[in-house]
């Protein structure tokens, strides 16, 4: 059995400037950091030229006589997808049960798509052998899930599930990507982990429709939109700044200033929910705080400076939704086989 896990992100400065065509035009910056939430892949060989699919989390499975009998239909198109893409590579058939699992719902804001995708990818890395870097194996995720799939996104997902870490990552034209990992003390990761809040709304949703319109406010030269994007930018290298200087008092005021920019880019991006859930947040302690991902739903996050979280999270209990415990991890994907005796 081959095994593989790739950590979930939190983003937290800079969310969209990794979308095209903003990133093309003008140059994106996001500061993120990897969690110890997974999105996991196993792989069985098998000899019968068969291959199957699962979705253990999502009670979802498909099987096919060969690879010839695969088609793309909005069903399990990640695990088709790349299985596709590694057979074209190689050039020969394989054999293979595939299950992966997610510790987190699609759409929640955390970049599972993505991270599943380089999940995938590690897995036949380790099973084939494939001489793929991190650089690589990022920019083949991207590839497979925004060409060949066609699922509209940003750039920064693939990245934070293949380095993991904290990192300030760029992006430009012609898709090149610069990933600079920070060295952060470890008391004030401590400490940020320990003030920022995780809380699950309840909902999700499908984050493409958000993307889009963003997308489409960028080609229209929408200048709200362009000037909300810019500030997020900007956003980046405040959020940069303070975590390297241990400026951690300013973090919650930074992402603020994010949230209300972002809400600028693309009329979808929060609604009434998201609105009560962050005014009463702020209203009992927090002092900033963010939608994970496009917006919409899923995932929120508070900055509760000193012990106000405990204020907070009392006060967003009667929303309905759930607080997940997290902590940051270094590590990016990884990959091993198992079946080891003894």
């Amino acid at each position: 059995m081959i095994r593989c896990k790739a950590p979930l992100r939190l983003g937290l400065a800079g969310g969209g400037t990794d979308v095209s065509p903003y990133a093309d035009l003008y140059g994106g910056a996001i500061l993120n950091a990897s969690i110890n939430l997974y999105a996991y892949a196993h792989i069985q060989p098998l000899t019968d030229g068969s291959i199957h699919f699962e979705s253990i989390d999502r009670s979802e499975r498909c099987s096919f006589k060969n690879a010839a009998e695969i088609e793309l239909n909005g069903y399990l198109d990640l695990l088709k997808g790349v299985s596709l893409y590694i057979e074209k590579y190689i050039g020969k058939p394989l054999s293979f049960q595939l299950s992966t699992y997610v510790d987190a719902p699609a759409g929640s804001g955390l970049g599972t798509s993505s991270t599943l995708v380089v999940a995938i990818l590690g897995a036949f890395k380790e099973w084939l052998n494939l001489p793929w870097g991190e650089y690589d194996m990022a920019r083949i995720a991207y590839e497979i899930e925004r060409k060949e799939l066609k699922m509209a996104g940003g750039r920064q997902d693939q990245y934070a599930a293949t380095f993991g870490g904290v990192n300030f990552m760029e992006f430009y034209a012609d898709e090149k990507v610069i990933v600079n990992p920070l060295r952060i003390r470890t008391k004030h990761l401590d400490e940020l982990q320990n003030n920022l809040l995780l809380y699950y709304t309840g909902t999700s949703r499908l984050s493409a429709a958000i993307i889009d319109a963003q997308q489409k406010n960028v080609v229209a030269k929408s200048e709200k939109s362009i000037d909300a994007m810019h500030q997020l930018k900007a956003q980046s290298s405040m959020m940069k700044e303070a975590l390297l200087r241990g400026q951690l008092n300013n973090i919650g005021e930074i992402l603020d200033f994010g949230w209300q920019h972002k809400k600028q880019m693309a009329s979808e991006i929060t609604n009434p929910l998201i609105d009560e859930l962050y005014s009463t947040a702020l209203k009992n302690g927090a002092t900033g705080g963010k939608i994970s991902g496009a917006g919409g739903g899923g995932f929120m996050l508070f900055y509760c400076p000193e012990n106000t979280r405990f204020q907070v999270m009392k006060a967003l209990q009667s929303f309905g939704g759930e607080f997940r415990r997290y902590e940051f991890t270094e590590q990016g994907v990884r990959s091993w086989t198992s079946g080891i005796n003894g």
